[in-house]
């Protein structure tokens, strides 16, 4: 009997547990199934521990039940399952930076960058420089300058353009000089208008003593051409460039100045040593100089030392003097203006002792004579009345001093006179059979109006 009362007692406890629970979770939990307490024990402890928070969470609550019966003293305290959390938001997920290009990338990706703004900036500039230049305000009424001469190392090699050689005149020059063994004469000489031609050790190169100074004042006038310096230049004297021997600007005082033309024209007309000097370091210097010469294809032209060079280091020949003066001829080298300037800065030299002398009236000659102990020269360019032109160079090495070189430069002149002008018909016949016009045979009389010497105290020694 015990037992079954235990029975139904047990019986009514675990029914009173088993609604209660089902009411602690919510009103409508009464009409379901029942809950097993050990499988809600069991999940409730799933859920603690995988929501530790949500444990943490909980709050209780006692749930009073109408006082009816056995169960009107009972008081049961039950938990009470809260709300469902809120669910979590994710945060954002983080975008991964770029991942960095190749070296090789980057820096094709840079030049690109620093070709496009150089290119800008280039334009730019380009276009502020053509609106600030002063030159593109030009009033179009501004003279425009001189056409010049191309400059040296634009210049070609000079031609020497030649035809068939007088062999007729060659003979008779070498018998004429052939008495004079102990001296070695240089001749050329070269017809303006046929380009026949006779060459004696023409291309021998022999000190060069003043004639020098004809390449040089054809440097001076080309550079007149191209700009570089002015006619009216002033030109200060130094004193290194005093030179002894011919010339009268040696005894001015250093400092003193002189227009750049008149030293040009001092330098030819009284072969003035100091005026070459100073002309010589107005072009630049001795090697500036003889670039100019390589340029025009003198092969045996050159300046070693400054004048008046006594030993004879400056050194031509023949062959290119003629070269220079059929150039000059030609038109060549320098403009027009500045060849009619050097001709008639060539045609008042004073020393008229050696090819002036074998010419008859009314030739007119432009030259430049040389005269040191071991040489002794004369070059230019001769017209005759008949119209007849010709090119001469006569360069004679000799022992020192020797006056034998100088007779044999005013023979070839007088032989080259006479055939030039037989050849126009020019000269009367000599029943005498001497040359009636020639000057050798009066020795005080010089076509160019100057008293001849067989040694002048103004060219250079």
């Amino acid at each position: 009997m015990s037992d079954g009362t235990d029975e139904s007692g047990s019986n009514s406890n675990r029914s009173e547990t088993s609604v209660r629970s089902r009411v602690s979770e919510s009103p409508r939990a009464l009409h379901r199934r029942p809950i097993d307490p050990r499988r809600e024990s069991t999940r409730t402890r799933r859920r603690s521990r995988d929501r530790p928070l949500e444990a943490s969470r909980r709050a209780e609550k006692t749930v009073e039940f109408p006082r009816t019966g056995a169960q009107s003293k009972t008081r049961r305290r039950l938990e009470v399952v809260p709300s469902p959390e809120p669910r979590r938001v994710k945060p954002a997920r983080k975008i991964a930076p770029p991942r960095p290009k190749s070296s090789s990338a980057l820096a094709l990706l840079y030049g690109t960058r620093l070709l496009i703004l150089g290119i800008g900036v280039g334009v730019i500039a380009g276009t502020s420089l053509s609106i600030f230049d002063p030159a593109s305000h030009r009033s179009a009424e501004t003279p425009q300058p001189e056409q010049t001469a191309p400059s040296p190392q634009s210049s070609p090699t000079l031609p020497l353009e030649l035809t068939q050689e007088i062999q007729a005149l060659k003979t008779q020059i070498q018998s004429a000089i052939a008495s004079q063994t102990q001296l070695t004469p240089g001749l050329m000489i070269v017809d303006a208008d046929t380009r026949a031609f006779l060459e004696i050790n023409g291309s021998n190169a022999i000190p060069a003593a003043s004639t020098i100074k004809f390449p040089i004042l054809v440097a001076f006038f080309q550079a007149v051409d191209e700009g570089t310096i002015r006619l009216d230049q002033p030109l200060t004297l130094k004193k290194e460039q005093i030179a002894t021997e011919s010339g009268e600007l040696q005894d001015f005082p250093v400092g003193s100045q002189f227009p750049a033309i008149q030293v040009a024209t001092k330098m030819i007309d009284i072969s003035d040593n100091t005026a070459t000097n100073m002309i010589i370091d107005l072009l630049g210097g001795k090697d500036a100089v003889n670039q100019r010469f390589q340029s025009w294809g003198l092969t045996s032209t050159a300046i070693q030392n400054p004048l008046p060079d006594l030993q004879g280091t400056n050194t031509s020949s023949p062959r290119d003097m003629v070269t220079l003066l059929s150039a000059v001829n030609g038109g060549k080298l320098v403009s027009m203006r500045s060849h009619e300037r050097m001709l008639d800065i060539m045609r008042k030299v004073v020393n008229n002792s050696l090819l002036p002398q074998g010419l008859g009236e009314g030739a007119v000659i432009a030259h430049k004579t040389g005269d040191i102990g071991a040489m002794l020269g004369d070059v230019g360019i001769i017209d005759l009345p008949n119209g007849k032109r010709y090119l001469i160079a006569a360069m004679v090495k000799r022992p020192h001093n020797d006056e034998r070189a100088a007779d044999s430069i005013r023979k070839m002149s007088e032989l080259a006179y006479q055939y030039f002008s037989q050849r126009a018909g020019t000269v009367p016949p000599n029943p005498e059979g001497t040359p009636s016009a020639s000057p050798s045979a009066n020795p005080s009389v010089n076509p160019q109006g100057a008293e001849p010497s067989n040694r002048s105290t103004i060219a250079q020694p």
